[in-house]
């Protein structure tokens, strides 16, 4: 069976690819074919993911779209959850999840017992999505406390912030300009650098 691998770190992670060897090999030894990899590095709370929609957009019914960990997938909130769900459901994929074994029946069908199952790990699916958000609220919550306490203690202090770098910036910028038909991937590519990033400079400088 052809399967769709979904790898997602956030910003602050070093490499999105770090469980692609394990999901290979989760992957042969359940007898799926991987067709494609689709890595990013980019917040699981936003849907609009570029390499997750091109994965939604390239993928064929009947397939898996197979992902580490249900926060790898999602940290959305559960109105943009219940859509990538609809999404991945209306496609007609069979999702997957290496550390959710009820969701590995679902690369069988397996009849009244196959129903039942899927029913079962549904709603496991929606509490471990619940969980994954909620630990993400919490963590925002947290460095909202410590700043709001950094400020207390340090009226003067402000948070550095993150500084774009400026040099790369103009590097896509130019890659963008000079190949107008050049795709996200490879300019990314070119300028060694991640799809998100490139999409998002994009986005700011309207090109």
């Amino acid at each position: 069976m052809i399967a769709h691998l979904y790898l997602r770190a956030s910003t602050k992670d070093q490499d999105a690819h770090r469980a692609k060897s394990a999901m290979e090999a989760f992957a042969d030894d359940r007898g799926l074919l991987i067709a494609d990899t689709y890595s990013e590095n980019i917040s699981g709370t936003t849907l609009n993911r570029p390499e997750l929609m091109r994965l939604l957009d390239t993928s064929n019914t009947g397939e898996v779209l197979l992902c580490e960990s249900v926060d790898r997938l999602s940290r959305l909130s559960q109105a943009d959850w219940d859509v990538l769900k609809t999404t991945i459901k209306a496609k007609g994929l069979r999702l997957v999840i290496a550390d959710l074994p009820t969701s590995h029946m679902m690369v069988e069908d397996k009849g009244i017992t196959g129903q039942i199952m899927e029913v079962i790990n549904n709603m496991l699916l929606d509490l471990m999505a619940t969980m994954a958000r909620l630990d993400q609220e919490k963590r925002v919550e947290r460095i909202k406390e410590g700043i709001s306490k950094k400020k207390i203690d340090e009226p003067n202090w402000k948070p550095a912030g993150k500084s774009k770098n400026v040099e790369l910036w103009s590097k896509v910028r130019n890659l963008m300009t000079k190949h107008p038909t050049m795709t996200a991937d490879e300019i990314a590519t070119l300028a060694g650098c991640g799809v998100a990033t490139v999409y998002r400079i994009k986005r700011e400088v309207k090109v």
